[in-house]
């Protein structure tokens, strides 16, 4: 187990893609804080299979988009286990419109929940991570990010924006041992994605070369794999999109 006596922080984590990465990385070892916001049963669900696995999960609520809300959750979960060894980045909302019927409110929600969010852990866990140089930083953007889609202007931008922060993070962080990367998926069985109508699935997955949605399991072996094995790889973008971007 190469997370072994280690800490991870994961937003987004009570369900989705957030929950498979939890859930894969304390099967490497770690222990888990399972950031959520609004549903603390399913947060508790997470904690509970996690349990299962024979490590700890702290569910920790904070809208990542608030900074004293992430300095809060940054001091429970070092209160709790003393570090933070992984932070992954996977809290994001999504208001999908055409850019000129999207509400500037709803433009802003998701930059914040997603680029600022993201903004805001690093700016807390980073100077944890500094100090005991050594950490993982990994990102989750969106392979709209590179393709774009039609009424997720709001959505890709914040996406894009991720990579763009990543790299210059790494170059930030690599003097002391941290490592900083983006992980894209595509298509994923989630949620947010049991909302797209028929057609929608439809278009997507005619542009899949591998013929078949991703499954937020296939999305966590790219995330454990960056914060368990990858000690000579940052400022990397690692696309999970069945080919779909190609």
């Amino acid at each position: 187990m190469k997370l072994q006596g280690q800490v991870a922080l994961v937003t987004g984590a009570s369900r989705g893609i957030g929950r498979a990465i939890a859930l894969s990385l304390a099967a490497e070892g770690a222990q888990v804080a399972i950031n959520y916001v609004s549903r603390p049963d399913a947060a508790i669900a997470v904690q509970e299979a996690i349990g299962a696995l024979g490590r700890e999960g702290l569910p920790v609520r904070a809208d990542v988009a608030v900074a004293t809300e992430v300095e809060h959750m940054v001091t429970q979960v070092l209160d709790r286990f003393g570090q933070i060894d992984v932070l992954v980045n996977n809290a994001t909302l999504h208001r999908g419109r055409r850019v000129h019927r999207l509400p500037e409110s709803e433009w802003d929600a998701v930059l914040d929940s997603c680029l600022k969010g993201a903004y805001h852990c690093c700016q807390h866990i980073v100077p944890h991570m500094i100090e005991r140089r050594r950490g993982r930083i990994i990102n989750i953007s969106s392979v709209v990010g590179l393709v774009g889609w039609p009424g997720d202007t709001a959505y890709g931008a914040a996406k894009a924006g991720l990579i763009g922060f990543t790299r210059s993070l790494a170059k930030e962080v690599a003097p002391y041992g941290i490592t900083a990367n983006v992980v894209m998926p595509g298509y994923v069985h989630t949620d947010m994605t049991a909302a797209l109508t028929p057609k929608n699935v439809e278009q997507m997955l005619a542009l899949i070369p591998l013929g078949r949605a991703g499954e937020p399991e296939d999305v966590a072996e790219v995330v454990t794999f960056l914060a368990s094995r990858a000690a000579y790889v940052t400022g990397a973008v690692y696309v999970v999109d069945g080919g779909m971007s190609l």
